[in-house]
């Protein structure tokens, strides 16, 4: 296992491959393993950075509260880029792992060669839409705290399988890494001038008009369907994921 040590957390990340670099970031509540079906594939051509978000899988973000936002999970973002020798790379991730992809691109769109936001959002402008996902995502946390890991029992299998060390720290990164403070990163679409994936699952229906939303923002964007996947389109059909995926690097 390699790790990065930060001021105020320890990092887990794998790279495999070489070439231009991918940076893949996982959903909320899931881990890097998530994109065990993707190492094969997309490391023939690509280093591929995976790594385990603050409170997720084998990082440890402490016991502070406060070390878990989106500023924070910006910052490791770059740092591992930093780590690994990489001046820029495509920036990718799935639900929780795409909206810190955008956040991403707000903060380093130097570092930013393209983006790739499978089964995710852009977040909301409207305070009462916001408010009700934060209400969402404080109840994840509250699980978190009464039932520990036993929460994921009846999870999907990336979160079941993700081999979470603590659940205090997924109950930290409910409150400070899914909840959302503003609309920075919906309003941020525009100017996005990358090229951009936009991938949903057939069956996440939930997510179908942020996909479109997304889409039809982004300038330079295009749009791909995984038939018969739900929110864990890699997971659920990894061989037309793959597919969808190499064929967008090929271009870029």
């Amino acid at each position: 296992m390699a790790y990065l040590q930060r001021d105020n957390a320890n990092l887990h990340y794998t790279v495999t491959g070489q070439g231009p670099a991918v940076l893949l970031s996982h959903g909320f509540s899931y881990s890097q393993a998530m994109w065990d079906g993707q190492l094969k594939a997309l490391s023939q051509q690509h280093k591929l950075i995976c790594w385990d978000m603050r409170g997720h899988g084998q990082s440890d973000g402490g016991d502070d509260p406060s070390n878990y936002s989106a500023e924070a999970t910006v910052d490791d973002m770059a740092a591992l880029l930093d780590h690994c020798e990489v001046d820029s790379a495509v920036i990718g991730g799935l639900s929780l792992g795409g909206y810190m992809s955008l956040a991403f691109h707000i903060a380093h769109p130097a570092r930013t060669r393209a983006l790739m936001l499978f089964d995710t959002g852009p977040g909301f402008k409207k305070d009462e839409a916001r408010d009700s996902w934060n209400a969402t995502a404080n109840k994840r946390a509250e699980e978190f705290e009464a039932k520990g890991l036993a929460s994921l029992a009846s999870a999907d299998s990336p979160a079941r399988d993700a081999n979470h060390t603590s659940a205090q720290g997924l109950a930290h990164a409910a409150r400070g890494m899914l909840a959302q403070e503003d609309g920075q990163v919906m309003l941020s679409l525009p100017n996005i001038a990358v090229p951009t994936l936009v991938l949903v699952g057939s069956l996440d229906e939930p997510f179908f008009a942020a996909t479109d939303y997304m889409v039809k923002k982004i300038p330079n964007s295009e749009k791909a369907i995984i038939e018969g996947a739900g929110h864990a389109a890699n997971v659920d059909q990894p061989e037309a994921f793959n597919q969808a995926v190499v064929a967008f690097l090929s271009k870029i």
